[in-house]
């Protein structure tokens, strides 16, 4: 990646909503260099968000900063601006609406997502940025290190590793901080993800997508710092868990349905049959069939289980289409030249 990117304005105007080519214009970028954005979903980070915006400005001088504002009842946005970002505003309450919003708005080549709280390093933009244009990545996922305990809470840090265990094991290795709010997305996965999440749950949608559709990622070390004064963490450890293990279970249930649906007819199976033997051998025995209303179960049993299986068969054939059609949109997006 050539470092010949003009340096933005130290401080930059509201543009309001200005095309994203007119911003680049006005910032004098040229066009040969690949579009960089970085991506701040942010509320009520007004000790926190001034620094971490012209942080990036000094790290990816190339770039432009965008901050989206969710409802601040402070002086963010006020703090964004006043440090060179373009500062917009999503109303629907959430980091999933955030970055849906930012998604569709923002036109780049790479966008980089941080939290505007001031504890992911921007001195590891550029390594990251590199490694994506030059390896030909989709996904360059910042995993923490030296957090302190007020940073990265206890309670925080088991459901992490609990929730990435299940996801690595259902969708394969490759990321060891799923709730990674740090990451690098090529054009290509931006403009092709699905973004349904309202919530926090949105980090785990990335890596599903990343993974079900088999992309090149790749996941680096990045140090983890502690909040700035004055500010305090959104997520709830356990609601926004229970939210995320929710999500992870829709997310399985619609990318793996048979695996899951098989699962769930081995059950009523093993049962029907496990309930049924016994009236079977004595119905052999005798001719009789005394415990008809266990019969009648371990006939449900098996009935359910039956048609789990074929709903599983069903609904695997829906999800590989479902599949293919997002296989399809990625592709129809051209891939990142690597830059000489």
């Amino acid at each position: 990646m050539s470092a010949t990117l003009e340096k933005a304005p130290a401080s930059i105007p509201d543009r309001g909503w200005l095309s994203d080519k007119s911003i680049a214009a006005q910032f004098g970028l040229a066009e040969s260099q690949p579009r960089v954005a970085v991506l701040i979903p942010c509320r009520n980070e007004e000790a926190a968000i001034g620094k971490v915006v012209s942080d990036f400005l000094i790290a990816l001088p190339g770039a432009i900063v965008y901050m989206y504002d969710n409802n601040s009842t402070d002086q963010t946005m006020l703090e964004a601006r006043a440090a060179g970002a373009v500062v917009r505003r999503e109303r629907l309450q959430g980091k999933g609406h955030v970055v849906r919003r930012m998604f569709a708005d923002i036109d780049a080549d790479v966008y980089i997502l941080v939290d505007g709280d001031g504890t992911y390093d921007p001195e590891a933009a550029p390594g990251m940025l590199h490694i994506l244009i030059e390896r030909q990545l989709d996904m360059v996922s910042a995993a923490r290190y030296g957090a302190v305990r007020e940073a990265y809470r206890p309670g925080h840090r088991f459901g992490n590793v609990l929730l990435t265990a299940i996801v690595s094991r259902v969708f394969g290795s490759g990321i060891t901080d799923l709730l990674s709010g740090y990451r690098v997305f090529s054009r290509r996965f931006v403009k092709s993800f699905p973004a349904l999440s309202s919530g926090f749950e949105t980090e785990t949608e990335f890596t599903v997508h990343a993974l079900a559709l088999h992309m090149p990622v790749q996941e680096v070390r990045a140090h983890y710092r502690n909040r700035a004064a004055g500010t305090c963490s959104k997520l709830n450890t356990f609601v926004d868990g229970m939210r995320i293990l929710r999500a992870i279970v829709t997310l399985i249930q619609q990318e793996r349905p048979l695996q899951v649906f098989s699962l769930a007819a081995l059950a009523l199976l093993s049962s029907g049959i496990g309930l049924g033997i016994p009236v079977v051998l004595e119905f052999l025995a005798t001719g009789l069939v005394p415990r008809l209303p266990t019969a009648v179960l371990s006939t449900g049993l098996m009935l359910l289980g039956f048609l789990s299986l074929a709903c599983g068969l069903i609904l695997d054939a829906v999800s590989r289409g479902r599949k293919e059609n997002k296989r399809l949109a990625y592709l129809a997006i051209p891939p990142l030249e690597t830059m000489e």
